[in-house]
């Protein structure tokens, strides 16, 4: 092999390990693009590939219960009234665990629409949702930003927002990608958060309502 050949072959093999690089590093923005998108659509088939649904239902009991432990905090009051909603709060939380961890509830949290831990609350149905684009992946070290149905007190289905939601998207660690989504610079944020399932593979398994 002549030097011309072996300076060709090197340049191969350093483009193939830069492509190998920029998949791998891209690779979260993809599965959060296709998972969004089979959410959307309700593919509850794909949906299942991209979504830890037991640990995400953990995840949205202990956020849910946190939540609302901060709205009614039993233990710095002894109003009768508090230990009444904290107990109406405890019965919220199965309901409304079970109604987000589905398609539905997958669809709503990745366009900006949280579980806000209200009674009989639900996910906003499908055609209610405005469809938020999830961010497109940076080059590496650059920065990531982008920008009803009738009640009844068994089925408090969420207004959904006017707009998308601004959303930025960025790795914490190496096996953790978080995308947080906020409607306004006042408005309280809150993320959704995917660990590595293999070397390209991602699943959302969590949600964080405090950002």
């Amino acid at each position: 092999m002549n030097r011309t050949s072996r300076s060709v072959l090197s340049t191969l093999v350093v483009l193939v390990i830069v492509a190998a690089l920029g998949f791998i590093y891209a690779s979260p923005y993809i599965v959060l693009n296709r998972v969004k998108r089979a959410a959307d659509a309700r593919d509850a088939q794909t949906v299942n590939q991209y979504v830890d649904f037991p640990a995400l239902r953990e995840s949205l009991k202990e956020q849910v219960t946190a939540l609302l432990t901060r709205r009614v905090d039993i233990q710095k009051s002894g109003n009768p009234l508090a230990i009444i909603g904290a107990m109406i709060g405890a019965a919220v939380v199965g309901p409304l665990v079970d109604s987000y961890a589905t398609p539905d509830g997958v669809a709503a949290i990745l366009n900006g629409i949280p579980p806000r831990g209200n009674p009989g609350e639900q996910p906003p149905r499908a055609d209610d949702v405005p469809s938020a684009d999830p961010p497109a992946a940076p080059a590496p070290g650059a920065a990531t930003a982008q920008e009803n149905a009738p009640q009844t007190p068994l089925e408090a289905r969420q207004e959904a927002p006017k707009q998308p939601p601004m959303t930025t998207a960025r790795y914490r660690g190496l096996n953790t990608f978080v995308v947080t989504y906020q409607h306004g610079a006042g408005d309280a944020k809150y993320s959704a958060i995917f660990h590595r399932d293999g070397l390209v593979s991602w699943k959302l398994v969590a949600v964080d309502l405090n950002g």
